[in-house]
């Protein structure tokens, strides 16, 4: 990579292993986790706990070479400057599809989290008071991120004890009151390709403790060992929320809202306000995270000199990639507020797997260039993520790849005139 500009203000390595570990586990768990458990119960019952140490095992495969790559590049940008080896063009397609994933993300969660503040307070489940909530958790998350990392930081841990605190005291709640653990026949085997697939996406998001890698003490150890010790410690989480869903919730149709409504039968209507206010902490640690992680490929993709130098401008007095946060903060913003989201959204998860099969394709081509040569146990690992990524990328449906690959023409567009620039 060829580096920020000279006189650029510097970074500052704010991030430590606790802050590095708490933007990955952000990054994975938001909404999902409130509504996961009720289509698992549904469909795999007193067996549904068990996927998560399985398929979260198997999703190691793709955590273990990223861990292995973070050792190799301690700079900002994550798969971006993974994929740098493969060529500008694909480094550039996936900063895009990534920032593209992210910003979409962001719009959505910020307007599940505009739903509950409705639900808590009619009002602001008006148009005018939904726009209220939009602006003011978009704009406040974006200039705690913008003043400096370690209040970024600061603030992401205050918000995962009030996410996973309640999650962890209700789900021993409801295994100490049913005095059972749920356990079952496993499905048959064809039942498992669906079940892989819904647990497998339920870690996707793991990477955002990669992208500051520029802004992180000792990234080298801190990176790999945060990404594999969380993505273990959330399969755990996972595990120990769905044995107490299964525990207390009868099986056949579940409800809208599975953990609210496991912790209205455990406490009663203060269950739901407890859950709705944890899902919106859950939501906004999602987003705060985002909003910390995202605008770092920005700074990667102009560090390439494939944006212009506005987008790596570091604030001289905050040390934070002022433009490049103010510029996802705003686009997050319209997106969430005009709705534009909604037919992006179905690339996510698609795009992820495609930045993911980039990096884990990067990891041999760039060891070898750096005289770090992988061994064999590790060169099995990344054929076999890589084989992960494909199969799971196959069972996307057509929409996904259309929207996909219009997002790709897009991006090679942007590349032309970032190069002709």
């Amino acid at each position: 990579m060829s580096g920020p500009a000279a006189d650029q203000p510097s970074l500052r390595r704010d991030i430590g292993p606790l802050g590095s570990a708490l933007l990955c586990f952000n990054g994975i768990v938001g909404a999902g986790i409130f509504a996961l458990p009720g289509t698992l119960h549904a469909q795999f019952g007193s067996f549904s706990p068990w996927l998560f140490p399985l398929f979260g095992s198997l999703f190691l495969l793709i955590v273990i070479p990223f861990a292995r790559l973070a050792a190799l590049f301690p700079v900002s940008g994550g798969p971006v400057a993974y994929t740098a080896v493969l060529g500008r063009p694909i480094s550039f397609q996936v900063g895009w599809l990534y920032f593209l994933a992210r910003v979409t993300a962001l719009a959505a969660n910020a307007t599940v989290f505009a739903t509950y503040a409705g639900a808590l307070w009619p009002p602001l489940g008006t148009t005018l008071g939904r726009a209220v909530v939009l602006v003011t958790l978009v704009a406040l998350l974006t200039w705690i991120n913008l003043i400096g990392l370690r209040r970024a930081v600061r603030a992401l841990d205050a918000l995962s004890l009030l996410k996973a605190l309640p999650l962890v005291a209700l789900a021993l709640w409801a295994l100490a009151s049913s005095g059972a653990v749920p356990s079952g026949p496993p499905p048959e085997f064809g039942a498992f390709e669906a079940a892989a697939l819904a647990t497998l996406y339920a870690f996707v998001g793991f990477e955002n403790s990669v992208v500051p890698a520029a802004e992180t003490r000792s990234p080298e150890r801190t990176i790999p060992r945060a990404l594999i010790a969380t993505v273990i410690a959330t399969a755990a989480l996972y595990t120990l929320v769905q044995l107490a869903y299964a525990a207390v919730m009868p099986p056949g149709p579940q409800p809208d809202a599975p953990l609210a409504a496991m912790a209205e039968a455990l406490i009663g209507p203060a269950g739901i306000l407890i859950l709705s206010l944890t899902a919106m902490a859950s939501v906004a640690g999602n987003l705060l995270g985002s909003l910390t992680s995202t605008p770092r490929v920005l700074l990667g993709l102009t560090d390439e000199n494939l944006l212009p130098r506005w987008f790596g401008r570091v604030h001289p007095a905050w040390h934070t990639p002022a433009n490049a946060i103010l510029f996802m903060g705003a686009v997050g913003l319209v997106l969430a507020l005009s709705g534009s989201f909604v037919w992006l959204a179905v690339i996510s998860t698609l795009a992820r797997l495609f930045i993911y099969g980039a990096s884990l394709v990067a990891l041999p081509v760039a060891s070898r260039r750096l005289a770090r040569p992988l061994g064999l146990a590790m060169l099995t690992v990344t054929g076999a993520g890589l084989l992960l990524c494909l199969w799971a990328a196959a069972q996307a449906k057509s929409d996904s790849w259309v929207m996909l690959g219009a997002s790709v023409a897009v991006g090679l567009l942007l590349f032309v005139l970032a190069r002709r620039r």
